[in-house]
């Protein structure tokens, strides 16, 4: 069955990210269904150069009509931002006693919860720490043993509940509200745009060895 697209990036556009040497392009795509050998969505990453890319397609190869709508990306458009992530599930266990007292009085005087708004940016993403729903899950690279890079976040929501607060683009808010300005209907499109949803508001999480030559790839998905 063909694989689903879910991202592709241009190195133009993320600059920050790891290329391996020779390629300017990165595509990700999975099997979206839940069967047997795919227990939850697969993904396939691929690293090329835009250069070799031949003929495409007037139509791609569809697999809407057979496979679970929550593991197909709605189509829609990259708007790359870089921001800086800080652990939160995954701070050291050395750091959290030190910044404890420091967190609660930020928490009194502003209404911020670390985890929630100044920690790890929630939503897809391309490295940084990933947003987990659940305890941290790194997969060892099966070839050298190293703990594995994160790649790439696919995430049910962009935000939740709490984290809007810092993590809602400013064009998508209400002048009034603050909360996201929704369309004619009432939807929320800045909240999943990609209309994908795991388990129960969960996440795909990718994973990569940067050590390796031929950078083999892993990965974990939750939901809460």
């Amino acid at each position: 069955m063909p694989m689903v697209s879910v991202v592709q990036v241009h190195r133009r556009d993320v600059p920050q990210l790891d290329f391996p040497a020779g390629t300017d392009l990165l595509q990700v795509l999975w099997c979206p269904f839940i069967v047997h050998l795919c227990p939850e969505p697969t993904p396939r990453v691929v690293w090329r150069s835009s250069d070799s890319v031949g003929a495409v397609l007037d139509t791609a190869p569809s697999t809407v009509s057979t496979a679970p709508k929550d593991s197909i990306p709605a189509p829609c458009v990259l708007h790359p931002e870089p921001v800086l992530d800080y652990p939160s599930w995954d701070m050291p266990d050395e750091v959290s006693p030190a910044l404890r007292v420091r967190l609660e009085e930020l928490k009194a005087r502003t209404g911020l919860w670390y985890s929630y708004h100044l920690a790890e940016a929630p939503g897809i993403k391309l490295g940084g720490y990933p947003s987990w729903t659940q305890e941290p899950c790194w997969p060892d690279c099966p070839t050298c043993g190293r703990t594995m890079d994160h790649l790439l976040t696919v995430s049910s929501w962009e935000y939740d509940g709490l984290s809007y607060r810092t993590w809602l683009p400013l064009e998508d808010r209400d002048s009034e509200t603050g909360e996201e300005r929704r369309d004619a209907t009432g939807g929320r499109g800045a909240h999943s745009p990609a209309q994908v949803m795991f388990g129960d508001a969960g996440g795909v999480y990718i994973f990569e060895c940067r050590s390796c030559p031929d950078r083999p790839v892993d990965h974990h998905w939750d939901c809460s």
